[in-house]
C-alpha cells in the first residue's frame, strides 16, 4: 500500500464515491478498509495511448515490404495450405 493512500471505511466509500472519484481521477490513491481491514483500492487507471490508425497502417505497410516469400508466389503458398 502507498504510504501517501488514503483509507476510507466502506460506508464513507459507498456515501462519498462521486467525490472519492474525483480524488483519483487527480491522482490520489484510496484505500477502502471494512472493519479495520483493507478490502479494495482504488488508484487511477493506466492511461492508454491512443494510436493514431494512420501509424499503424504505415507500420503495417512497412513490414509488408520487409517479408519475403523466399521465392515462392502466394499462390503456391495458398495451395499448400500455408496461408
Amino acid at each position: 500500500m502507498k504510504r501517501n493512500a488514503r483509507q476510507v471505511g466502506l460506508f464513507d466509500a459507498k456515501t462519498h464515491l462521486s467525490a472519492l472519484i474525483d480524488r483519483v481521477e487527480q491522482g490520489e490513491e484510496i484505500v477502502i478498509t471494512k472493519r479495520g481491514a483493507v478490502v479494495a483500492r482504488l488508484m487511477p487507471a493506466a492511461q492508454q495511448r491512443h494510436r493514431d490508425p494512420r501509424e499503424a497502417v504505415k507500420r503495417i505497410r512497412s513490414l509488408r515490404r520487409e517479408l519475403s516469400l523466399k521465392g515462392a508466389s502466394m499462390r503456391e503458398l495458398i495451395e499448400a495450405g500455408r496461408l
